[in-house]
């Protein structure tokens, strides 16, 4: 029941390794509830958390019970909290302290058993060095402390997760099993994931909506990803390149021009190995007028 604060960057999957230390706790049968600190006014963040009473504030009609006393038995997960209102803090460390609260606009104590876990993508020692976070609050967080690396830090784990997502979204989305294929695993891999867990997840579930297949291959995966890897065959080789550096637009030009002569020039099948549209290709096409002989003998393009 030890309180844990999760560090990391946005997006590393703070979320899901709070959910997993609730299901594999004993309080797995109790409810999870969240709250992201960061994305509620805060006057409204102190109600949410603790809930308020009749009368407390204007439209607060009925007693209303808040997070921390609905999650009675099991896991409160404090989201962002380095951006907690200073006025909210010292009630929070006081939750900590003793597992005690008074609703807003309550007199009474209201006793819980809760576990909290917290997470942040702040440096929280240097907030409070600067005075933006309390030092007591900190401590009382800080019991079990966890660093999450950059997705981009633990390549391991890519696939992993890119596997779970797929089978869970197929779930979702009421559809056949999904596999990765080879080529698209190797791309996976080869992509340095600047939005962690999060890009992952929306990248993946953007392909199964819009494609209707049952492997998913490179030539699925949109066209940010094949360009990050052309990118980087291109960077390892900087010595070879001018002064002034490698420019996307030659990458772009490049990954459109080996499509087109992997397809023949076929449009709608190099737009498919880039992993867009048809239709974009075709606008692409158009910043690129070198390229527009070697389309043309495709008659959809026409």
């Amino acid at each position: 029941s030890a309180t844990i604060l999760l560090s990391g960057e946005s997006g590393t999957g703070k979320d899901l390794l709070a959910k997993a230390v609730h299901a594999w706790s004993p309080r797995a049968d109790h409810p999870f509830l969240e709250i992201n600190c960061s994305a509620l006014p805060e006057n409204l963040v102190e109600s949410e958390l603790f809930g308020h009473e009749r009368g407390a504030f204007t439209d607060a009609r009925s007693r209303k019970k808040g997070l921390a006393e609905l999650a009675d038995g099991g896991t409160l997960f404090l989201d962002e909290v380095g951006d907690m209102p200073p006025g909210t803090q010292p009630k929070v460390l006081r939750f900590l302290e003793d597992s005690r609260f008074k609703r807003v606009g309550g007199t009474s104590d209201i006793r819980v058993d809760v576990r909290v876990i917290a997470a942040t993508n702040h440096d929280l020692p240097q907030m409070v060095e600067t005075g933006a976070f309390r030092s007591d609050l900190f401590f009382r967080l800080n019991v079990v402390p966890i660093h999450i690396p950059p997705l981009r830090e633990r390549p391991d784990d890519i696939i992993p997760l890119a596997e779970y997502f797929v089978e869970k979204l197929s779930k979702d989305l009421k559809r056949d099993p999904v596999k990765l294929t080879g080529s698209a695993v190797r791309l996976l891999e080869s992509y340095p994931w600047p939005g962690n867990v999060r890009e992952l997840r929306n990248i993946l579930e953007r392909v199964l909506i819009l494609e209707d297949v049952r492997e998913l291959r490179a030539e699925h995966l949109p066209i940010e990803i094949h360009e990050a890897r052309a990118a980087s065959g291109k960077v390892s080789g900087l010595r070879q390149l001018p002064s002034e550096g490698l420019r996307l637009e030659d990458v772009e030009r490049d990954l459109i021009r080996q499509a087109l002569a992997r397809s023949q020039g076929n449009v709608t099948r190099a737009a498919g190995l880039l992993g867009i549209s048809r239709d974009t290709l075709r606008y692409r096409l158009t910043k690129f007028p070198d390229l527009a002989s070697e389309a043309a003998r495709d008659p959809e393009s026409q």
